[in-house]
C-alpha cells in the first residue's frame, strides 16, 4: 500500500472533538509563547533609561533569545524527530514559561542575568514550535490543512497584541517586575497539552508504530472501531540535516523566507516601542498603547493571508508578504520624521506594513512542515526557526550597529539611526518576495508526504526517499 493510500484511508473522515480541542490548544500556547517573547521590548524601553544602558547592552538583551531559539531550533527539530511531537511540544513550552516569569526576580541592574534568562526563553519557543508546527500540520486532512494550519497561527498575534496592551495598563501599576511576572503562564499550557494532545499519527506511521498510530488516528478522526491497513514501513536509516540539505530548492526558500521575515518583524516589535517613545518624547507606557494598533494590524492581516492561502495558495501569498513588507518599511524610514496632523507617519506606515510582515507569517508558519516530508518536518522548522533565530539577533543589531553601539539610548542617537536601519529592514522584506518568487514551491491540495517526495516535487524522489526503499 502506498503511503498516500494509507493516509486517504483515514484523511477523509471527519474530525473529533479531540482534534478541534488540540488545535485550539495550539493557538491558545502561541498566544501566551509570544507574549512572553515580544513583552521584552516593553520591558526594556523601561530598563534602558533606569539602567542606564547602551545600545550595546540593551542590542544583547533582545538578542540573546534569538541565539537561544537557533540552538534550540537545532537540537528540537532532530528530537521532535525521533522521539515524536508530544514530548518537545511540552518541554518547549516549559523551558520558555520557567525562564521567562523567572526575570521578574533578577536583580537591579542585573542586564547580563536578564540576557541568560532571555537565552533559554528564546530556546523554549523554538523548540515548542519545531514540534507544534509539525505536529498542526500532520493531524490537520489534507482539505482543510491550509486553511487550519493558519488559522491557528492568527492568535499568535494576540501574544504581540496582549504584550502591548498589558504593558500599556500594567507598567503604571505593577511596574516591569509584575509584568515580568505575567510571563509564568506558558506553563498551564504545557500540562494541558500532557493532557489532552495525542502524538501524531503520521509521525507515528513513518515510524512503522502502526497500533499506536491506529490509536491515535481515533482521537483526532471520527472513525468507530475500524482499523486501518496502515502500510509496515521497511527499517531505514535514520534521517538526517543532511537530507534536509540534499533538497536545496526547499533548504534555501526556507532559510531565505524565515531569516527575511523575522529580521523585518522582530527589528520593528522590538525596537519600534523604544523609538516611538523617544522620537516623540512620551512615556513607555504611552508608546506600547500606540503599539496596540500595529499588534492590531498584525491580526487583521494574519486572517486575510490565512484565507487568501487557501483561494490562491501559498506562493502568491509569499510573494505579497514580501514586496508589501519592502514598501511599507521603506515609506516609513523615508517618513519618519514627517506627521499626518499630530499623528506620526512612521507609525502609520508600521501599522501598514504590520498587516504584511506580521499578517504574512500565518502563510509562512506552516510552509517548512508542508513542502518537507514528516520523516524531516521537525528538522524543517528547526531549519525554519534556526533562520529565525538568527534573523530576531539581526532585527534588533542593525539599529545599534548603526547607531553606535557605544552611544547612550537617547533621542538624537535614536532619530539618525532609523532611516537606514528601516531601510535595512525594508531590505529584509524584499528578500522574502525574492525568494517566493524564484524559489517558491507550492503545497497548498497536497498530501503531507511520510518520506520520499516533498510537496510541489515533480522530480524524482530525493536521497530519503532512496534510503527508506531499501
Amino acid at each position: 500500500m502506498t503511503e498516500q493510500a494509507s493516509a486517504a484511508s483515514f484523511d477523509e473522515a471527519p474530525v473529533t472533538k479531540r482534534y478541534w480541542l488540540s488545535t485550539i490548544l495550539f493557538a491558545m500556547t502561541g498566544v501566551v509563547d509570544f507574549f512572553d517573547f515580544f513583552v521584552v521590548g516593553f520591558l526594556v524601553s523601561v530598563l534602558a533609561p533606569k539602567w542606564h544602558l547602551t545600545f550595546g547592552q540593551t542590542s544583547i538583551m533582545l538578542m540573546s533569545a534569538g541565539i537561544g531559539a537557533m540552538l534550540g531550533a537545532f537540537a528540537a527539530g532532530v528530537l521532535a524527530d525521533r522521539f515524536g511531537r508530544k514530548p518537545l511540544a511540552v518541554s518547549g513550552v516549559l523551558i520558555c514559561g520557567m525562564t521567562s516569569g523567572a526575570i521578574a526576580f533578577i536583580p537591579e541592574d542585573g542586564w547580563i542575568m536578564f540576557a541568560i534568562l532571555r537565552f533559554f526563553v528564546g530556546f523554549g519557543l523554538a523548540a515548542g514550535a519545531a514540534a507544534a508546527v509539525p505536529a498542526i500540520v500532520e493531524f490537520a486532512p489534507t482539505r482543510h490543512r491550509t486553511l487550519v494550519a493558519s488559522l491557528v497561527v492568527v492568535p499568535v498575534a494576540f501574544g504581540i497584541l496582549s504584550a502591548s496592551v498589558t504593558a500599556s495598563f500594567l507598567l503604571p501599576v505593577v511596574g516591569w517586575r509584575g509584568l515580568a511576572a505575567v510571563g509564568f503562564l506558558p506553563i498551564v499550557m504545557a500540562v494541558l497539552t500532557v493532557i489532552i494532545m495525542p502524538e501524531s499519527p503520521r509521525w507515528l506511521i513513518s515510524k512503522g508504530r502502526i497500533r499506536e498510530a491506529q490509536a491515535s488516528i481515533r482521537k483526532l478522526y471520527q472513525v468507530g472501531d475500524r482499523t486501518f491497513a496502515l502500510p509496515a514501513l521497511p527499517t531505514a536509516s535514520p534521517a538526517t540535516f543532511a537530507d534536509l540539505f540534499a533538497q536545496q530548492r526547499r533548504f534555501w526558500l526556507t532559510v531565505l523566507t524565515w531569516f527575511g521575515a523575522s529580521t523585518a518583524n522582530y527589528g520593528v516589535f522590538l525596537w519600534g516601542p523604544t523609538i516611538v517613545a523617544l522620537l516623540l518624547g512620551m512615556k513607555p507606557q504611552d508608546a506600547a498603547k500606540m503599539f496596540i494598533y500595529v499588534s492590531l494590524a498584525g491580526v487583521v492581516g494574519r486572517i486575510g493571508f490565512a484565507f487568501m492561502a487557501h483561494r490562491f495558495g501559498r506562493k502568491p501569498c509569499g510573494q505579497l508578504m514580501g514586496y508589501g513588507t519592502a514598501i511599507s518599511l521603506g515609506l516609513a524610514a523615508y517618513f519618519h520624521n514627517d506627521f499626518a496632523g499630530s499623528v506620526p507617519l512612521f507609525l502609520v506606515f508600521l501599522i501598514i506594513g504590520a498587516l504584511f510582515f506580521d499578517g504574512g507569517f500565518s502563510n509562512l508558519a506552516p510552509y517548512p512542515a508542508e513542502i518537507f516530508p514528516v520523516q524531516l518536518s521537525g528538522r524543517a522548522v528547526g531549519l525554519a526557526q534556526l533562520s529565525n533565530g538568527v534573523g530576531k539577533i539581526v532585527g534588533p543589531l542593525c539599529l545599534a550597529l548603526i547607531a553606535g553601539a557605544d552611544n547612550f539610548v537617547h533621542p538624537s542617537a535614536t532619530a539618525s539611526a532609523v532611516m537606514p536601519a528601516f531601510v535595512f529592514l525594508a531590505g529584509a522584506g524584499l528578500l522574502i518576495g525574492l525568494a517566493f518568487t524564484f524559489l517558491g514551491v507550492e503545497s497548498h491540495g497536497k498530501p503531507v508526504s511520510l518520506f520520499g517526495r516533498s510537496a510541489g516535487a515533480n522530480a524524482a524522489p530525493e536521497s530519503l526517499a532512496a534510503k527508506t526503499a531499501t
